[in-house]
């Protein structure tokens, strides 16, 4: 089975899903969209109003800003994949519940494991949770990690600085280099693939570790 069809296989199973109370709800279910061979993966919080009308992520306000900035730093929308770590609209909007976030894990480890992408983007703190415990974006917001072979850039939700204005620079800022992390991680991988082959124990450590050598 292509990546293609197996990205569409989970994107049915979570249409029907009926793992946690979001379902009673919703309109759609937001699976996500973007290619199957991305090289970038955003992964956002939890479908808004228009996302829940329309079935797709990141077609609201904040998907309009996430979008332009993927323009200016370079990228088609149509060329990444964006996603939520919970796939139906919280109601109200309030926050993923910790029962919600679990339900919904599988969906998105399945995603991943899919599509390996090269670099994975968290917008907010609860998609940010998953690769950093305990740590607060505000102090670590544009700061990658090495996790799992891939690269993990933690990012403001677009939606915080259209809610806070004075973050906006801050945010555009972090989109901005999204390139640089790019070429570094291709380097990376370029210099890995003339090494002897390294066990995984050797190549993770055990924990991520921050990315300090790309400077």
């Amino acid at each position: 089975m292509s990546s293609e069809d197996l990205l569409r296989e989970i994107g049915e199973e979570i249409s029907l899903c009926e793992r946690c109370g979001l379902c009673k709800n919703r309109k759609n279910a937001v699976p996500g969209a973007g290619p199957a061979n991305a090289e970038i993966l955003f992964i956002g919080e939890g479908p808004g109003h228009h996302e829940n009308e329309q079935g797709l992520p990141f077609v609201g306000n904040a998907g309009k800003f996430l979008s332009s900035m993927l323009q200016a730093a370079g990228y088609d929308r149509d060329s990444v994949f964006i996603t939520n770590v919970v796939k139906c609209r919280p109601p109200s909007n309030r926050d993923p519940l910790p029962e919600e976030l679990i339900a919904c894990a599988e969906y998105l480890e399945r995603q991943i494991e899919v599509i390996t992408p090269i670099i994975i983007v968290t917008l907010g703190r609860f998609s940010m949770a998953r690769y950093y415990e305990n740590a607060r974006i505000s102090t670590i917001h544009g700061k990658p990690k090495w996790a799992a072979g891939r690269l993990i850039i933690p990012m403001f939700h677009p939606a915080a600085a259209l809610h806070q204005p004075a973050l906006r620079k801050t945010v555009e800022e972090d989109f901005s280099l999204l390139p640089h992390w790019i070429e570094k991680v291709k380097e990376k991988k370029k210099k890995e693939a003339l090494l002897p082959v390294q066990s995984s124990q050797e190549e993770d450590g055990g924990q991520p570790e921050q990315l300090s050598l790309f400077g």
